[in-house]
């Protein structure tokens, strides 16, 4: 029983490579969301189309245009 657990836990935990590209996904996705949010409210007029999520998950930066941060 205690076997086959340890076992079991070895193929469930995910290996660092896996950590790390979800720690960056997950960054990117905070980025996007700011971004979105940040446009609606500081520069509405401006015109600008939000880059792809991979656009963000490469670069971890926001994609506003420079007259468009708060």
């Amino acid at each position: 029983m205690i076997k086959s657990i340890l076992i079991a836990a070895m193929f469930n935990t995910p290996n660092p490579q896996e950590t790390d590209d979800l720690k960056r996904n997950m960054k990117a996705l905070e980025i996007f969301l700011q971004d979105k949010s940040d446009y609606k409210e500081f520069c509405p007029k401006t015109k600008w189309t939000q880059p792809d999520i991979e656009v963000y998950k490469k670069e971890l930066k926001s994609q506003l245009p420079t007259n468009c941060k708060k």
